[in-house]
């Protein structure tokens, strides 16, 4: 199962401006990354994970955590799952229960039942040890294809990036790496040079190339241990909560049917119920130019502001409705 954000699609470029000026490449010499020996380590554990759905059947990947078989994953991969299976990679494929989740930040945990001795658990190291251009290799379930995982190298692009979900969150504190990550590769491992993992595979923007973003470890420590001790975990990172997209991505239909005239800001596509952005009267089709005063030229600007803030904080709000500026007050939410 892919977690594919459809909310940012990249625009088509209207050409390809000539280089002004040329320079020779440079390189730092250093031994290239032992692909192979890091399979070795990791590969045994890596699973992949089948679920099955009121909707049908789907796909995707897990990291031991545990030699008893407690496996880690991201939530959208069990969503709503009333079968739970995991394939090892010792040929071993066992029903599995759902330990606990917290789908605001992607993350889950299943148990393995009826395991036939002990499966190898995963090195887990620290994100904060990461660098943009560190070599970094994403393992995984992808597309289903078969019975080994896939394999895919590439690096660190940066660090410390958010993205929007369509449920109106966001995802904060992600890898973004150019190793290819695929649908089915969620809930897999990325992992440094020395084999730890450091991430989890979870979501790929569509239009784009090479751009996809795993959870970072470190930020997602405390969840693990509170999901495998069975107590409650909750969130209270702040919410807005609506859907938003770039103005400058619109298409002409769109800004016509909505009579937006704003050239930049954040167009509201959804507005989720029971939150402080529907209560402040927001609806799809405005456009979001400022929050708290400061000026907001594209959707990412919303979340940005918004996690500045905590949850029971008010946010001014200056939108464009056809044309006309209004100004609103949101209470935030939590998530």
């Amino acid at each position: 199962m892919g977690f594919v954000l459809w909310n940012r699609p990249s625009p088509t470029p209207a050409g390809v401006p000539a280089a002004t000026q040329s320079r020779p490449s440079a390189t730092v010499a250093g031994p290239s990354l032992d692909i192979r020996a890091l399979l070795d380590k990791v590969r045994p554990s890596v699973v992949s994970i089948h679920t099955g759905t009121r909707s049908g059947d789907a796909a995707g990947s897990g990291v031991v955590l545990r030699s008893d078989g407690l496996v880690l994953t991201n939530a959208h991969v069990v969503e709503d799952a009333t079968r739970i299976e995991v394939d090892f990679a010792d040929g071993q494929s066992v029903p599995a229960r759902l330990v606990g989740t917290l789908p605001e930040n992607d993350v889950a945990l299943v148990q393995a039942q009826g395991l036939d001795g002990a499966v190898v658990a995963a090195e887990l190291g620290s994100s904060a040890t990461l660098q943009p251009g560190d070599e970094v290799v994403a393992i995984g379930n992808a597309l289903n294809l078969g019975d080994t995982p896939s394999v895919t190298s590439g690096i660190v692009s940066a660090l410390n990036r958010s993205i929007q979900v369509p449920n109106g969150g966001t995802l904060d504190e992600l890898i973004q790496t150019d190793a290819a990550i695929n649908p089915g590769n969620s809930g897999g491992p990325l992992v440094n040079s020395a084999g730890q993992v450091v991430g989890i595979n979870t979501a790929i923007l569509e239009s784009a190339q090479s751009v996809g973003f795993a959870l970072s470890i470190d930020s997602i420590r405390s969840i693990i241990d509170d999901l495998a001790a069975g107590r409650k975990v909750t969130s209270t990172r702040p919410l807005l909560g609506v859907e938003t997209q770039d103005v400058e991505l619109l298409d002409d239909d769109v800004l016509g049917r909505f009579g937006v005239t704003a050239e930049t800001g954040a167009f509201v596509q959804k507005v989720s119920p029971g939150t402080g952005a529907e209560a402040a009267g927001l609806q799809a089709g405005d456009v979001i130019v400022k929050v708290d005063g400061i000026r907001v030229r594209a959707a990412e600007d919303v979340g940005r502001a918004v996690r500045k803030r905590r949850a029971g904080d008010q946010v001014t709000i200056v939108y464009e409705r056809r044309g006309q500026q209004a100004t609103t007050t949101a209470l935030l939410g939590a998530r």
